[in-house]
């Protein structure tokens, strides 16, 4: 069956990818855009004012919000801050509350961040998993879940993409990553123990492709690989995937000041599983560490 498929955030890397996926299988797919735009498949929105067209996003069979400021900036500014949590809750809401006076609600895919969970160790995290802590990011994916309220509560299909970073070397952070590696500068971050979630884009793209696809998929989704390696481990296989050494160690304290309100994200531990997309019916192209850093080397 086609699926008419909405996508706030669809000029960004994942976005991109996933229409391009979505059309691929037939679907058809309108991108919300912020510029003016007389593109078939494009219409503008400004979710900040409130402002775009309802009855496209009502009408639609999906609704997708990838929409978000990006994470890479000044980690000291509370400016930056305020920008990544309100670009994530305020289109969510908005999108929530526009699906939630439809006739018939469509379904609705949320973006989020598999660090709702906050640091638990090495203790194995399934979707069950409480959040805890007040890291930036924690706190700002409890107020992106909950701006799904409305949604759910009108008795749409909602689905939380609990991502975790997605590896790709044409996008942050293996991007960055690489270039590091490759003039030997790669190292470990604090003690390499903590466990460091991560997807291919292949999975993510085909896990959310699966997600719209299934009527019988709600609740949240863990988009993460079915191992999560060690930052230790992670280190190990990307340099040796470049064939550099991988000496250098970054001491946690000095990352705790060079990142910011983003340390806890380097130096906290997710060992996160992906038990409620396995149970979905998802199988993985990449389920591994190794698989996950060839698959994003590979890349066209």
């Amino acid at each position: 069956m086609s699926l008419h498929v909405v996508i706030g955030g669809a000029s960004g890397f994942l976005g991109t990818h996933l229409g391009n996926a979505l059309r691929e299988r037939g679907h058809r797919v309108t991108r919300l855009v912020r510029s003016p735009t007389s593109e078939a498949d494009a219409s503008t929105w400004d979710p900040y004012a409130g402002v775009v067209d309802r009855g496209l996003v009502a009408g639609a069979d999906v609704v997708v919000n990838l929409a978000g400021a990006p994470l890479i900036g000044n980690v000291h500014s509370q400016k930056w801050a305020r920008e990544v949590r309100d670009s994530r809750v305020r289109t969510t809401r908005l999108l929530a509350e526009i699906i939630a006076g439809a006739d018939r609600p469509p379904a609705f895919l949320a973006g989020n961040g598999i660090a709702i969970y906050g640091d638990h160790g090495s203790q194995p995290l399934t979707e069950e998993s409480d959040s805890r802590g007040d890291a930036l990011l924690t706190e700002v994916s409890r107020e992106w879940e909950d701006a799904t309220t409305a949604a759910r509560d009108a008795g749409s299909r909602v689905c939380v993409l609990r991502t975790s970073p997605v590896m790709d070397r044409r996008s942050p952070p293996l991007k960055q990553l690489i270039t590091l590696f490759k003039l030997g500068l790669g190292g470990r971050l604090g003690n390499g123990r903590q466990h460091m979630a991560m997807i291919s884009l292949r999975d993510w793209v085909d896990a959310v492709v699966h997600l719209a696809e299934h009527e019988s998929a709600s609740g949240a989704f863990n988009l993460c690989c079915e191992t999560t390696p060690t930052n230790a481990e992670f280190t190990d296989t990307l340099a040796s995937a470049v064939q550099r050494p991988s000496f250098a160690t970054v001491p946690a304290p000095l990352l705790r000041v060079a990142a910011g309100k983003m340390a806890p994200e380097l130096l906290g531990s997710l060992n996160v599983r992906p038990a409620a997309l396995l149970a979905a019916g998802y199988r993985f192209h990449d389920p591994d560490v190794a698989a996950v850093v060839s698959a994003g080397l590979a890349a066209d």
